[in-house]
């Protein structure tokens, strides 16, 4: 499995988990093993649990990067699955360059959100990484 598809079925997880709060992460990979909708991958099973426990602080990021009185409530919760997940890859995983983060995170947009989410997720990251870059300086 390529990292580019281990990275879409932790999306999946991630958005599935969005609305089933009561199932744990791993009741919900075990249901979508037995329905042969999630292979078996270390890499995705990591990433969607660090992003499923750090939630608060990547959508404290997430939040302080909004502009023109957006809330985080208004977000799409299929762009909000994405970003969390592409804002947990820049912040915790080093041997992914964040412009491999971002770019596969407007891939997933592409094909599961909207037609003009792909665009503000790809701003919204890169206002994330500045914040990042101005931060080390």
């Amino acid at each position: 499995m390529t990292r580019k598809e281990a990275r879409e079925q932790a999306f999946i997880i991630i958005f599935e988990k969005e609305f089933n709060n009561e199932y744990t992460l791993d009741e919900i990979i075990e249901a979508a093993k037995d329905a042969e909708l999630f292979e078996a991958d270390d890499f995705s099973k990591a990433l969607a649990e660090k992003t499923l426990e750090s939630l608060d602080k990547l959508d404290d990021i997430i939040t302080s990067n909004l502009k023109g009185g957006w809330k985080i409530s208004r977000i799409s919760k299929v762009s909000l699955a994405i970003l969390r997940l592409a804002i947990c890859e820049m912040t915790q995983f080093s041997d992914i360059p964040v412009s491999v983060s971002i770019n596969e995170a407007v891939e997933l947009a592409k094909m599961y959100a909207a037609e003009e989410d792909a665009s503000f997720i790809n701003g919204l990251l890169a206002s994330v990484n500045r914040g990042f870059n101005s931060d080390e300086e």
